[in-house]
């Protein structure tokens, strides 16, 4: 199975929403990106995973523009939104205020951003909710609201760090199902920073492996996202290829 994967000779003419070229990033003395390559099209799900410490995070940040000071190229479209594993919601805004709160970039009335909050709210599943305290939401809610204002600005690039993590295994699948169906619907790209190899392989295009901060293995998934849920008959080679590169 042929899995290393050479950007510098992809031909395709389709601008990326997100690239990075040779990036490396040191904190002090310690150097937690090497030469990292990689890059997202619009309409694709690319996964990065990695041990703890191996700098997925870090590339992430550096593509959110969170972690500057970096060498190589790092080339974004528009304003890339983030969703992190914790909902980060602001406990004394309203949902629909802090749904809104992702439109604070935009020249645009309150009235009007309210009305967007709203919108997405609906698109999450809670609409219902759009009065309602933080504190008194469920994990899964919480996170759909993370989402919702990710998605309000109606971002290029979506990028998530391990948003499912904390959440049980049947609201992790529903939430799933739900970043599928925004996806599909708004086609943007999206980079998903993850430890779960199954994760990984049922969301995404495309697999890369990160270790010691350097891209180690990427691995291109046939026929992504089999509907209703099926079992790719590939998807145990997958996932025993990955579990390998990552030493498990």
């Amino acid at each position: 199975m042929t899995a290393l994967y050479d950007y510098s000779t992809d031909t395709s003419v389709e601008s990326p929403v997100a690239e990075l070229r040779s990036v490396s990033k040191w904190y002090g003395d310690t150097r937690a990106l090497h030469e990292v390559n990689l890059r997202v099209r619009r309409g694709e799900i690319v996964a990065l995973v990695g041990r703890s410490g191996s700098g997925k995070s870090t590339v992430l940040r550096v593509l959110s523009g969170l972690a500057g000071n970096h060498d190589g190229v790092r080339t974004v479209q528009g304003a890339p939104a983030v969703a992190f594993q914790e909902p980060r919601l602001f406990p004394w805004r309203s949902v629909r205020e802090n749904v809104s709160y992702g439109l604070s970039r935009r020249k645009i009335t309150r009235a009007e951003a309210l009305s967007r909050a709203d919108q997405a709210l609906d698109e999450v599943g809670l609409a219902d909710k759009a009065r309602a305290w933080p504190l008194t939401l469920s994990g899964g809610q919480a996170q759909r609201v993370s989402l919702a204002r990710a998605l309000v600005a109606e971002p290029q690039l979506l990028l998530l760090d391990e948003p499912f993590g904390a959440l049980d295994a049947l609201t992790r699948l529903a939430m799933h199902r739900l970043l599928i169906s925004l996806w599909r619907e708004h086609d943007f790209g999206v980079l998903l920073v993850t430890h779960d190899v199954d994760e990984a392989i049922a969301l995404a295009d495309t697999v890369i492996v990160l270790q010691d901060g350097a891209v180690v293995h990427t691995r291109r998934i046939d026929n992504p996202r089999p509907t209703h849920g099926q079992r790719d008959r590939r998807t145990d080679e997958y996932r025993t290829e990955l579990l390998g590169q990552l030493g498990v």
